[in-house]
């Protein structure tokens, strides 16, 4: 048995009578379902879910203010005003400064842009750079992905004679700032689609300022929108698919420039967006000003583009090294006791990558996390928080407040400032709503899964139709399917072993399985049981080939396991311990000088009787038992989800040369015709004739010893004249052997399937093990 590491929700078993059609095309009903799931029905609206067209896109006319807006920026081009674009640090605010800055430069505007520090000036508008930007001759700011909270710098400008426009697209509070012009899609009536990006904004502004579509900025949309995680629906899904339309062929020399860096080959997706170009124009504002990210997006210099483009390539590595390294040593930080919200603090942590060493520890514990860099000299902490669907971290800390310096977010991550003498309090009030409030069930992380579907389910065409429903995202992300298998092959891939591969096969069907950074489970999938996994189809091309493939993103075993690892050395059963479940070694003596676990409950045979342990998740059997009722006793006590049968035998008794009925007749017929005789003399003379080891001539003189067959007596074995009949088996030493060659045959020297048969019998599962058929994997550890 092996857990999946994260609940399974099940997406409604929705089905339609007719699978669906696209242009005259029957669609397999797996996509006819993934539509249906998303409340696309008809064929026209599946047309336009998956050729979403410019058209439909939301008239940028129809966001509140934007006449307005758009004559004072003629105005101030007209009288040559400087005009400042006030920006933000991460992927979303510095696409959007770009944007709009190539707007501006395209009508003649005089233009320049700032980017808050996120060290020293924090996130959005702030009085002192306001106040700069007005005494360097500033007459109109504007704002991107930002600034609809700055309530205080808005006025500060307005006094002077400096007009604010806003564009902004994050929650609106109940005081706005009393600004030039606000465009914001939440106070548009008219504008129906709430969920654009500060770049989606920026761009609606852009094409009003310009009068026209500027179709080569939607490169920067695309990139603005997937990074920033908001809902990939109606326009945001229109500027995504043509943006990233638009990126593949773009004009941008930096954006070329970054895409060489990430080393992307082939057509730019929505994961090469996710995973490669966003968090490298993040890295910049996490680690130092972000300014360099915006002018890697506006520079024409080739030179200077491949310049920029590789130094923010060494800041996302820095990045990297610099969460591991805070990871490593949060973890450290943490209590060996259970805890309910981690919360950890140290100085010198840079704040800028602590969200992303809260989320890891999320996944790592599956509970909120608080990661807080210790300024002593200012007397406060601050950083970010993250949560698990169970725990709204946002409403819960609303609730202490007024224990916060600073405080902000959403339901899932939260950014903070806290005085250093509030930190016990703020965690002890946190922990006690953690355990009020959410159970132990709560804690798991959830995947969403499309449907289970079968390996004749499976097809390149079936693949293909799935990807129509691209680009994944938020709100709309990639289906994750549900199979259950016998794997063919198992086996850790990657320099580091750290990768799992499987494969599946069936009805010729051969469906390969990667599994990331899970390699560790190698040692927990034993040989001929049905595996779950839950993971997103694919193409794997490579060479020329393709292959059908699922990258896992969950697994598990739901059947009991065993594990065979007869005769093999401790060093690879110790791959398998885990500290983290209930497991039992057991030997026949513990007293001797053995390589036993430092971890679990080691016992005897004879002590694990008395012992009071009623159950555990894995079963070491180190050493044979005495007896088969022996061992069948603690197996169906402890009823074991996984059994590992470990025992070594040195010295077989069960391959050791066979003495059977007839060597003994022939033995004592010998004996009869030379009794008495010296022991050593005939014993010498039989094993040269007969070629039998010492230890099988003393095996067969004990046996007739113990029978009353013979007396030995000063070196003379002689044969009782009228001994009493008895038969082989009442002689101790030769019932030993027989039951020793029987354990041995039934637990060591047995086939997988007959060995899983005996625990089968034992445990109250249902054993679905098939038997042994040559194209299943073989254990090779």
């Amino acid at each position: 048995m092996l857990e999946n590491k994260t609940t399974w929700q099940f997406a409604e078993d929705v089905r339609a009578e007719q699978p669906y059609t696209i242009q005259g095309k029957q669609l397999s009903h797996i996509t006819t379902q993934l539509f249906m799931q998303r409340g696309i029905t008809t064929e026209n609206e599946i047309e336009a879910f998956v050729h979403p067209t410019l058209e439909e896109l939301g008239h940028a006319s129809l966001l509140s203010m934007m006449d307005k807006a758009v004559e004072r920026v003629h105005d101030a081009i007209a009288h040559e005003e400087h005009i400042l674009i006030y920006g933000d640090y991460d992927a979303d605010g510095v696409t959007s400064t770009a944007v709009l800055m190539k707007a501006l430069e395209q009508v003649g505007a005089h233009c320049s842009y700032y980017i808050p520090n996120r060290f020293t000036e924090g996130y959005g508008p702030n009085k002192a750079a306001f106040q700069r930007a007005i005494d360097d001759g500033v007459k109109l700011i504007i704002t991107v992905d930002c600034g609809i909270n700055a309530v205080d710098e808005t006025a500060l400008a307005q006094e002077q004679g400096v007009d604010v426009i806003i564009t902004d697209h994050h929650d609106v509070q109940d005081v706005l700032p009393e600004a030039c012009a606000i465009i914001h899609p939440q106070l548009s009536d008219e504008y129906t689609f709430k969920g654009l990006a500060g770049v989606g904004v920026a761009f609606q502004f852009a094409t009003e300022i310009l009068q026209d579509f500027p179709m080569e900025l939607l490169d920067f949309v695309a990139i603005g929108t997937i990074a920033d995680l908001v809902p990939l629906h109606k326009d945001n899904r229109i500027l995504v698919y043509h943006g990233l339309k638009q990126l593949n062929r773009t004009t941008h020399t930096g954006l070329q420039m970054l895409i060489q860096v990430c080393q992307i080959d082939g057509d730019i997706d929505e994961q090469d967006v996710g995973f490669s170009l966003g968090p490298r124009l993040n890295a910049v504002g996490r680690l130092q000003d972000a300014r360099l990210a915006v002018e890697l997006l506006l520079t024409a210099d080739r030179e200077e583009a491949e310049r920029i483009a590789e130094e923010i390539e060494q800041l996302n590595n820095e990045r990297k090294q610099i969460v591991d390294t805070i990871l490593q040593e949060a973890i450290e930080l943490i209590p060996n006791e259970e805890h309910d919200v981690i919360f950890v603090a140290k100085e010198c942590w840079n704040e800028g990558v602590l969200g992303i060493v809260a989320s890891h520890l999320v996944r790592k514990y599956e509970r909120p996390a608080i990661v807080l860099a210790i300024h002593e000299d200012r007397g406060i902490m601050k950083g970010s928080a993250r949560s698990i669907p169970a725990f709204h971290i946002f409403n819960y800390c609303m609730e202490i407040k007024d224990l916060f310096q600073g405080f902000g977010g959403h339901s899932q991550a939260a950014g903070m400032t806290i005085a250093l003498e509030h930190a016990e309090e703020v965690q002890d009030k946190l922990n006690t709503s953690f355990r009020e409030n959410v159970q132990p069930e709560d804690m798991k992380l959830v995947t969403d899964v499309h449907s289970t579907i079968e390996m004749d389910d499976i097809s390149e065409q079936v693949i293909d139709e799935i990807n129509m429903l691209a680009p994944f995202g938020m709100g709309n992300p990639k289906p994750l399917f549900h199979i259950e298998q016998i794997p063919t092959d198992v086996r850790q891939i990657g320099a580091m072993k750290n990768h799992l591969k499987m494969q599946m096969a069936q009805n010729g069907i051969t469906l390969d399985l990667i599994a990331f950074q899970m390699g560790s489970l190698y040692w927990k999938i034993s040989q001929k049981v049905p595996v779950s996994i839950v993971g997103e189809l694919g193409i794997n091309e490579w060479n020329g080939n393709r292959k059908l493939q699922i990258r896992v993103e969950d697994l598990k075993i739901s059947e009991w396991q065993l594990f065979d690892f007869r005769g093999k050395q401790l060093s690879r059963i110790e791959q398998t311990f885990d500290p983290n479940r209930t497991e039992v070694f057991l030997y026949q003596d513990t007293t001797n000088d053995l390589q036993v676990p430092t971890h679990g409950y080691v016992a005897t045979y004879a002590g694990l009787k008395e012992a009071d342990i009623q159950s555990c998740d894995a079963l070491y059997i180190m050493d044979l038992p005495g007896s088969e009722a022996e061992l069948a006793s603690i197996v169906r006590n402890l009823q074991p989800n996984n059994v590992y049968m470990c025992a070594r035998i040195e010295n077989s008794t069960y391959f050791s040369t066979y003495t059977s009925r007839e060597d003994f007749k022939w033995v004592y017929g010998l004996l009869m015709k030379n009794s008495p005789v010296e022991l050593k003399k005939i014993g010498s003379a039989i094993m040269g004739r007969k070629k039998w080891s010492q230890e099988r001539m003393e095996f067969i003189f004990n046996v007739f010893l113990e029978l009353e067959f013979v007396t030995i007596s000063n070196g003379m074995i002689s044969v009782q004249k009228q001994p009493t009949n008895r038969d082989l088996t009442e002689s101790t030493t030769f019932a030993n052997r027989i039951k020793k060659e029987n354990i041995e045959r039934t637990f060591y020297y047995s086939s997988y399937a007959e060995l899983r048969s005996w625990f089968s019998s034992l445990l109250k599962r249902d054993d679905r093990v098939e038997g042994e058929a040559t194209n299943e994997f073989e254990r090779t550890c």
